[in-house]
């Protein structure tokens, strides 16, 4: 088989970096005096590497997380003790195994977008998982948007594809009845399936200023509580602080 008909063959299987690299490694083989096992191991190793590469950049494009909000962008210092504690746990993604949630209350200005973007980054980058960021408002726009068009279930499905979905800023829409109610749903659905991360200027006390329905609040917060970690921003205003620390 000539080498032409070896790369057709190669790109027939979707080995398109081996294909690409054959002459060039062969080259180098030939050159270095390889053994056949050494040449394949070469070329798969570099297939691997190229694939898990292009993974990577279309789960971070996916994702929608915000630019620069990430881990190497995070003042550890700054952060709470205990959530410089509960980090480098939280990075191992174990909680996402175990269909846990991560919820950042505090104070606007209090780094908790950032907590979330960033371990939501690394998730992608060390573990390969499917992360979505969203914003609360843009969330129930689309799921009542989805009702609407008698789709919900179907867009519950879409949200279902996502590991972890991060639910950024939840204490800042005031929702009518109908918004409420797809909340609620949504939240259901992912109730010991998948991960929530959440952000909120809210405490639990003040949730019925989302849900309105003290039934429907209690039992949303019970979903949520029931299985996850509870992180509190509230040692300032992290935006604040850099921004001091900026002009010394």
């Amino acid at each position: 088989m000539s080498a032409d008909s070896l790369i057709l063959l190669l790109k027939s299987f979707n080995l398109t970096t081996m294909a690409q690299m054959y002459d060039e490694s062969l080259h180098r083989a030939e050159k270095e005096n390889w053994g056949y096992r050494k040449f394949l191991q070469y070329l798969c190793e570099n297939e691997f590497q190229a694939r898990h590469s292009r993974k990577i950049k279309r789960l971070l494009v996916r994702s929608k997380l915000p630019e620069g909000k990430t881990l190497s962008a995070l003042d550890e210092k700054l952060l709470p003790e205990k959530c410089r504690r509960m980090l480098p746990t939280l990075l191992d993604g174990g909680f996402v195994k175990r269909a846990e949630n991560i919820l950042a209350f505090g104070l606007p200005g209090g780094g908790k977008t950032h907590f979330l973007a960033a371990l939501g980054h690394e998730l992608i980058l060390q573990h390969q998982y499917n992360v979505l960021f969203i914003p609360t408002f843009k969330l129930v726009q689309e799921l009542l948007v989805a009702k609407q068009k008698l789709e919900l279930t179907e867009q519950l499905c879409k949200y279902n594809r996502y590991d972890v979905i991060i639910i950024d800023d939840i204490g800042y829409v005031q929702h009518s009845r109908d918004e409420m109610e797809v909340l609620f749903t949504f939240l259901a659905e992912r109730y010991e399936r998948k991960s929530l991360m959440i952000s909120s200027n809210l405490i639990f006390s003040e949730w019925d200023k989302i849900f309105k329905d003290p039934m429907t609040t209690m039992a949303a917060i019970d979903r949520l509580v029931h299985h996850s970690v509870i992180l509190e921003f509230n040692e300032g205003s992290i935006r604040e602080m850099q921004a001091k620390k900026n002009k010394k």
